[in-house]
């Protein structure tokens, strides 16, 4: 299956994109690059890109902007490169919607890694986990399309997620009234790739919070239980696809 995905890589510097390409390429990838915001988009729409590859620091519009305005429109898995790896920038990634991130300097072999492991979650999310055919799980009003991959409004608006937070919202639907911990969350979200320090799990459900008008004083559809982790503490039931 490697070899049908195409990574758009989106970096300023030439050398980089080359040597990521050149390496994405031997290992049974197919890339595209970009030096800028324009050309990103440009590439986008030629192409069926599968995962973007991109830099925070970019002439224009930076990186974060640009994942935020691609977040908007779609679910595409992002991963951020940042120049200085400060827990900032990592945080103002994910905030904008990155599925993953990674410090730079970095040896190609781990961006590989991160690729194929966001990669793997992203696709393995399409499916349903019993086979059946894809639904729409509903909850305290709300709904979640498994199909589209975006969330419903009680109203019936369209709020749109990034893969980050379609998975974990998959993940407590899947899991209703039973509390996981930040560690079972990591293993679901992440697999063994999971880092015991990422606290990217705190800002997902944040920012679930969020999308779902949660009073972040006191949530009452994702709850945080003391000393164990966060529940899903409302009924869900599904609805089949038409």
């Amino acid at each position: 299956m490697d070899t049908l995905n195409k990574i758009l890589i989106v970096d300023d510097d030439r050398d980089i994109r080359s040597l990521l390409a050149d390496y994405l390429d031997n290992n049974g990838y197919a890339t595209v690059t970009a030096g800028e915001g324009n050309a990103m988009w440009a590439a986008l729409q030629e192409h069926q890109i599968d995962l973007v590859v991109l830099d925070l620091n970019l002439p224009g519009d930076d990186g974060l902007t640009l994942c935020r305005t691609l977040r908007s429109k779609s679910s595409l898995p992002v991963i951020m490169l940042t120049a200085r790896g400060e827990p900032l920038d990592r945080i103002l990634g994910l905030e904008m919607g990155a599925d993953d991130y990674l410090p730079k300097p970095f040896e190609p072999r781990e961006l590989l890694a991160r690729v194929r492991s966001v990669l793997r979650r992203t696709q393995s999310s399409h499916h349903n986990q019993h086979g059946e055919a894809l639904q729409k799980l509903k909850f305290a009003g709300w709904a979640l399309d498994m199909t589209a991959r975006h969330l419903l409004s009680p109203e019936g608006m369209i709020v749109s997620l990034s893969g980050a937070e379609f998975r974990m919202l998959s993940i407590f639907l899947d899991h209703p009234n039973r509390i996981l911990n930040r560690d079972q969350l990591l293993n679901m979200t992440h697999g063994r790739d999971a880092d015991p320090f990422d606290r990217s799990i705190d800002i997902q459900i944040s920012r679930l919070r969020q999308k779902l008008r949660e009073d972040a004083r006191s949530p009452q559809i994702i709850k945080t239980v003391r000393n164990g982790g966060y529940v899903l503490a409302v009924t869900v039931t599904t609805e089949p696809d038409a």
